[in-house]
């Protein structure tokens, strides 16, 4: 179930919208200060923020400003729900990093709309920046593998050798495949340098919890994922 963060000082603007995004299935947070939200949006990564502008003890723009420069937040989907209604605000806004910019009052029809459509959009980069396999996740816009919700470090080579695995699960990929796409005009010697990494890159994803042997080897060949 997908979660949104709404983030709005005024209690009733807050109720309408759970309503009406519980019934549109997602299941929602909410805030009326932004310090609070900030840590809330930490803690739970919502998969979308809905953010008011006038907000008590910091605006709502300045919340988005410190969204956008925090690692963990960035690449969080943020609609500006707000009754600055000039131009100005709006391009700000949207320079700032909204995804969309809705003025109050509103129509709730619109605006699941839009949700729907920002959320679409995001779903959509993060399928092509993400592999999974089972357990994997592995990020390659940020180099970043995960199993299940460990982080685990590996080498470019190690990585490089993995997202080749998961972008060809099934396949069986030799070693004089895997030497040259990953090694190249680097490296000229024995094809077993290969056999070392996937050793080494078996024993990391295992120590971090993956079981099975994932990373299956075809004797005399090379190796494929499962």
């Amino acid at each position: 179930m997908e979660r949104i963060l709404v983030i709005d000082d005024e209690q009733h603007i807050i109720e309408l919208l759970r309503f009406n995004l519980e019934v549109e299935g997602y299941e929602v947070l909410s805030s009326m200060d932004g310090f609070e939200a900030f840590m809330m949006a930490k803690n739970e990564k919502p998969n979308l923020i809905l953010l008011d502008w006038m907000l008590p003890n910091v605006s709502g723009i300045d919340l988005l400003k410190k969204i956008r420069s925090d690692k963990d937040l960035s690449e969080i989907p943020v609609i500006m729900l707000t009754a600055k209604n000039m131009e100005e605000d709006k391009i700000e806004g949207l320079n700032i990093g909204a995804d969309d910019y809705i003025t109050k009052p509103f129509s709730v029809k619109e605006l699941m709309a839009r949700i729907k459509t920002v959320l679409r959009r995001y779903r959509s980069n993060i399928d092509d920046s993400i592999l999974k396999v089972g357990d994997i996740s592995l990020n390659l816009e940020k180099y970043e593998v995960c199993v299940g919700d460990n982080k685990i470090e590996l080498t470019l080579k190690e990585f490089e050798l993995l997202k080749l695995l998961m972008k060809n699960r099934g396949k069986v990929l030799t070693r004089d495949y895997l030497l040259d796409k990953i090694w190249g005009y680097e490296y000229f010697g024995e094809t077993r340098t290969v056999d070392v990494h996937i050793r080494y890159l078996r024993k990391k994803l295992e120590e971090n919890g993956l079981n099975e042997k994932i990373i299956e080897t075809i004797r005399g060949v090379g190796y494929k994922m499962k």
